[in-house]
């Protein structure tokens, strides 16, 4: 590397650290083992195994060796309220739209009790956090009034924060953020990360919950319009994110209340989806956990017959899975129970292959 920023992209994945001793390294505190790590910078790429990485790093500047400091870093649990959520292992966010235009449903819990029956559901069905949103943000939607939103979505936030279950507000708007943690949500997810209001920040730093920064490009009612990136959009994303987690601690919100996610489908191609989940483990080098909610959205579409968004249900989950092979902490998702079965199963295979050898059949 001839200078410049240098990435670092886990690679080189491997079923478990037996044998393999100062030649894997765990991701994130969570199930995945890699032994490889791809150093990204401006003129080019260079794999480095596991083994060699400290020494590589040395002459790589302070930045370089933070992302492998953090990369290599357990996550602590997620603090929601009275109840903590372990983070290493993955973890669903089931997604409740108390709206008439959401598109993964066409409005199907616009009705608050279907709502509050649809949140219980998930959270049987063992999501460990559902998010209420009342304002649509996909693809060409309209600003909806503050006022609307929360008379929307508060309702049922009290009413499954009554019940017990783990609440997230998915709003960028500071008023509805105010109301819905009055009324019990114990989590903020702002798909601007805090840069549609300019009370946001205020609002989540004096409420101390957990915060969820997205990435974006552009707002909902334009962001499809032609996307592009004048660098890879994973190295965009990164830095990006990095900017706003720095302007969040600013705002007096704790490095340690922060989630990322990378956004996506907001504001990116097909190809930039594809391109963000195949180095999805790059963004560990933030440091923060990763929530990556890729459930019915349009590139599963795309890639197959353009299906409709509820018959995506396969798609989904192979984007769940690939994200929690790379580690990713939440998965944002519609069909709580089929994800978490799937995430079951995945857990089995990592389990078997984590036994100690002695153990194994």
């Amino acid at each position: 590397m001839s200078g410049g920023r240098v990435y670092l992209r886990p690679t080189a994945f491997v079923d478990a650290p037996y044998g393999l001793e100062g030649r894997a390294a765990r991701l994130a505190g969570g199930l995945a083992w890699f032994a490889a790590v791809e150093l990204i910078g401006r003129d080019g790429a260079e794999l480095v195994p596991v083994a060699a990485i400290e020494a590589r790093l040395a002459g790589l500047g302070e930045a370089a060796r933070t992302a492998w400091a953090n990369l290599t870093a357990p996550r602590p649990p997620l603090q929601l309220g009275a109840r903590q959520v372990r983070l290493d292992q993955p973890q669903a966010m089931g997604i409740v739209n108390v709206t008439p235009d959401s598109f993964s449903d066409g409005g199907a819990f616009e009705d608050p009790e279907r709502a509050v029956a649809a949140g219980h559901a998930m959270a049987a069905a063992g999501a460990a956090i559902v998010d209420v949103g009342g304002e649509s943000t996909r693809p060409g939607a309209k600003p909806v009034w503050e006022g609307d939103e929360a008379a929307r979505a508060v309702p049922v936030v009290a009413r499954l924060a009554a019940s017990g279950t783990a609440v997230s507000i998915d709003s960028r708007k500071a008023a509805v953020m105010e109301a819905a943690l009055a009324a019990g949500a114990v989590m903020v997810n702002d798909v601007s990360a805090l840069t549609w209001d300019p009370r946001a920040a205020e609002v989540a730093a004096a409420a101390g919950c957990p915060v969820v920064l997205m990435h974006h490009r552009g707002d909902p009612a334009t962001m499809q319009d032609d996307p592009r990136y004048d660098r890879p959009v994973l190295l965009e994303i990164y830095d990006w994110l990095e900017a706003r987690i720095g302007a969040a601690t600013a705002a007096g919100i704790a490095r340690e209340r922060i989630l990322v996610d990378p956004g996506f489908g907001f504001g990116k191609t097909v190809q930039h989806n594809l391109q963000l989940m195949n180095g999805l483990a790059m963004l560990h080098g933030l440091g923060c956990p990763l929530v990556v909610g890729a459930s019915r959205k349009r590139t599963i579409g795309a890639l197959s017959g353009e299906a409709p968004a509820d018959r995506r249900l396969g798609g989904s989950i192979a984007l769940a899975l690939k994200a929690a092979e790379q580690g990713a902490q939440i998965v944002r998702v519609h069909d709580v129970a089929e994800t978490v079965q799937a995430l079951r199963v995945w857990r089995g295979l990592r389990d078997a292959a984590l036994a100690p050898p002695r153990e194994r059949p």
